[in-house]
């Protein structure tokens, strides 16, 4: 093959591969528990265990067995988010994530999380 050849295959290469990375977005909503956001709202679970904070309830369901996830309330999105962490420290607050989206599964590869 042609040195030329050889520029031009790597150079669709990595056009390729840079064309197909994914680039780091803002997401903005609650940090919620799994199980408040598919309700949509921590009423009924903070009435239920007389709850009086946002954070409090969104802890206390993550203990149980849910997880934290990213709850954007004018779109009705829940974006799960991989790591479990990093939301601690912002439970039951509003936030503005940035990371990649894998839309097949709706999560959430959280680079950082600041409040909003």
């Amino acid at each position: 093959m042609s040195k030329i050849a050889v520029a031009v295959s790597a150079s669709i290469l990595l056009l390729g591969a840079g064309l197909g990375a994914a680039k780091d977005r803002t997401f903005s909503g609650e940090i919620m528990d799994s199980a408040c956001a598919k309700e949509g709202s921590h009423e009924a679970m903070m009435k239920k265990a007389g709850l009086t904070d946002k954070g409090a309830c969104a802890r206390a369901c993550v203990k149980m067995g849910g997880k934290y996830v990213l709850f954007n309330a004018a779109s009705k999105t829940i974006y799960e988010l991989d790591d479990q962490t990093k939301p601690e420290e912002f439970a039951g607050k509003n936030v503005q994530v940035t990371g990649t989206l894998d839309s097949a599964t709706k999560t959430v590869h959280v680079v950082s999380i600041k409040a909003a």
